[in-house]
């Protein structure tokens, strides 16, 4: 989630896909202010056209990610989100009324485990999932599948502040991951990974 993520979106409101503009209006009328921001949603929707078997999503709030999402998915993928909060869930179940193949579970992450693994994960709130690490990569991503973990602050100096930045680190470093850190706007950044689809293909 990201601070006034929502509100972030009014300037892009002629771009955006019909889906993303629905999901955001969504989040205004809710009230609820964290959504995806358009830099992070743009990026979503491009990898999203590579995941043509299924795509996860840990946070739904409202559905703006999710339709970002959803915007870029080859036809006939199958979309799953998890929201922790009931009432969020319920708005955004509406804002995906009548599209197939999305589904928004009411629960923590962990219920993302359900129905992988997927050729995308989005770790987007929805709890603990990219704070401690306890999402596997290995056993929720398809070989060759891609992890997006939102919402970490560009760095300028390493260690951020003089203090190891263990989240950030865990994912840039994780061995079952060829991962980086992408800059979407001065303010956001993000770590995208990769799960190698076998040792051959990746050798050093």
């Amino acid at each position: 989630m990201s601070l006034q993520g929502t509100d972030a979106h009014r300037n892009a409101d002629g771009t955006l896909p019909a889906l993303v503009a629905r999901a955001v209006a969504a989040a205004h009328a809710h009230g609820f202010p964290y959504s995806c921001r358009p830099e992070q949603g743009r990026l979503l929707r491009l990898l999203a056209a590579g995941a043509p078997r299924g795509i996860a999503e840990t946070g739904t709030g409202c559905g703006v990610g999710l339709a970002w999402l959803a915007s870029g998915a080859p036809p006939g993928t199958r979309l799953v989100s998890v929201e922790r909060d009931a009432e969020r869930v319920r708005v955004a179940r509406q804002v995906f009324h009548g599209h197939q193949g999305v589904e928004i579970l009411h629960g923590d992450w962990p219920r993302v485990e359900e129905h992988g693994p997927y050729d995308l994960l989005v770790l987007d709130g929805g709890g603990q999932a990219k704070g401690d690490g306890a999402a596997d990569p290995a056993r929720l991503l398809t070989p060759g599948g891609t992890l997006v973990v939102d919402d970490f602050t560009p760095a300028t100096t390493w260690p951020l502040d003089g203090v190891p930045d263990q989240a950030r680190l865990h994912w840039l470093e994780h061995p079952a991951l060829h991962a980086t850190e992408l800059r979407l706007a001065p303010d956001l950044s993000v770590v995208v990974g990769a799960r190698p689809p076998g040792r051959d293909q990746w050798a050093e």
